[in-house]
């Protein structure tokens, strides 16, 4: 296997996710310093549940983030402690100890896709080490 692989105790695994959300009714909130710091935020709390943000980018109105999720961990699970601890370091930013209104920074929900192979890069490798473990045939 290739060196872009990550270890857990039992497993090898290279799961990365592109992931979008955005603020409460697409408000434009993510600006000036604040922004800045909000990054070094999201790469804390990644890092609490033992993933990494490989590329992000905050726009005015919603954020990108590319981010290697360990299998062990849900990505619906990830996704609402990154959304919900940065809302409450965006309060604290903003100078507000808590959020006592009940506002809400982050629209509900979010967008998720897989990163990985080619679909035809996955067929040839599958190919390719069915030629050299010299196994019989196909499925």
């Amino acid at each position: 296997m290739s060196e872009i692989y990550q270890n857990l105790s039992h497993s090898r695994w290279d799961c990365k996710y592109h992931v979008v959300f955005v603020p409460k009714r697409r408000r434009k909130v993510l600006f000036g310093q604040g922004r800045r710091q909000l990054g070094q935020v999201f790469h804390a709390l990644a890092q609490q549940k033992e993933c990494q943000i490989i590329e992000g980018h905050l726009m005015p109105d919603h954020v990108h983030r590319c981010i290697a999720i360990p299998p062990k961990q849900p990505v619906a699970s990830v996704i609402g402690f990154l959304k919900g601890k940065s809302a409450m370091a965006v309060a604290r930013l903003n100078g507000r100890e808590r959020n006592f209104t009940g506002e809400h920074l982050w629209a509900r929900g979010y967008a998720v896709s897989t990163v990985g192979f080619e679909l035809e890069e996955v067929r040839r490798y599958i190919r390719e080490q069915e030629e050299a473990d010299g196994a019989a045939g196909k499925f």
